[in-house]
């Protein structure tokens, strides 16, 4: 990806999500678009209008903490934006290819004692996917929740964002399907400012650009996300809906890889449901075992 123009487009999308009001700024003279000017922008960052604009054109090689501080201050980055930023300044001064642990290039595989993990959490589904949303590993609610999604990948490793946005049945399995598109889109577009050469990522995005109006819009915001904790409600086709709160953590053992775990609150109907998925899967696997892992 051209990180002049991801630079360039992001730092403008979050300027015109701002109006002066918002800043504490006059809202002085038409406005040819929507959105702070690159001015405003600049002297809330205590910088000038050139080396701003000269920023927001996509030179952010060699730029200061300091000043990628102020702009975030300035544009009223979340920590996610933040971190995207600092990452696309990693990437543009090629210091990124330093920082950023190594990554597996050949097909990654659960050692046995994290499968030893993935067992042991009983209580809810937990999954491990990348930050391309490839499902890497689950234990068994786990699989069983994303029964679906198994069955319908057409290859060995099942994927969020291709399910979501090239899959009519994500619909009935995310009720809340824009939520769930907007999260994947997000992830992704993080994902992709933290490793800009990966040429997977490139592929995938692609395709579903090519494939996908609903995802090639939402590509276009430059939205990104800390996918950390909250609450997804899902329509399993065996015991109904399903809603769940879940933490995210990133695997210091296996960077660019995340766990996350599912729980009910307890004796509530989500919890009665996953019992019942639980005792269905559990005489599923007795009399046909199948494989966790892709």
């Amino acid at each position: 990806m051209d990180n002049r123009v991801e630079v360039r487009e992001f730092l403008s999308s979050r300027r015109a999500k701002l109006t002066p009001d918002d800043v504490g700024l006059p809202d002085v003279g038409q406005r040819r678009v929507p959105g702070l000017r690159r001015g405003e922008v600049a002297a809330l960052a205590g910088v000038s209008i050139e080396y701003y604009s000269k920023l927001e054109r996509g030179a952010l090689g060699g730029v200061s903490t300091s000043v990628l501080d102020a702009i975030a201050r300035a544009l009223r980055l979340d920590d996610a934006e933040r971190s995207h930023l600092f990452n696309l300044a990693q990437a543009a001064d090629g210091t990124s290819d330093i920082l950023r642990p190594r990554r597996r290039t050949k097909t990654w595989t659960p050692r046995p004692s994290l499968t030893w993990v993935l067992d042991a959490i009983t209580g809810g589904p937990a999954l491990i996917r990348n930050g391309r949303m490839d499902l890497l590993a689950t234990n068994s609610l786990g699989r069983a929740m994303h029964a679906s999604l198994y069955e319908r990948t057409p290859g060995p490793v099942p994927n969020f964002a291709r399910y979501t946005f090239l899959d009519e049945d994500s619909h009935r399995f995310y009720p809340d399907w824009d939520t769930a598109a907007d999260t994947a889109v997000a992830i992704l577009r993080t994902e992709a400012g933290r490793d800009p050469h990966d040429r997977l990522m490139h592929d995938l995005v692609g395709e579903l650009a090519t494939r996908s109006d609903e995802f090639r819009r939402r590509w276009s915001s430059h939205d990104v996300r800390l996918h950390g904790s909250g609450t997804k409600t899902f329509h399993h086709t065996a015991v109904g809906e399903l809603e769940l709160a879940y933490e995210s953590v990133d695997m210091v053992s296996d960077p660019g890889l995340s766990l996350t775990i599912y729980a009910a609150e307890p004796a509530s109907p989500t919890a009665e449901a996953l019992a019942l998925l639980g005792s269905l899967t559990a005489t599923l696997e007795r009399t046909e075992p199948k494989s966790r892992n892709a």
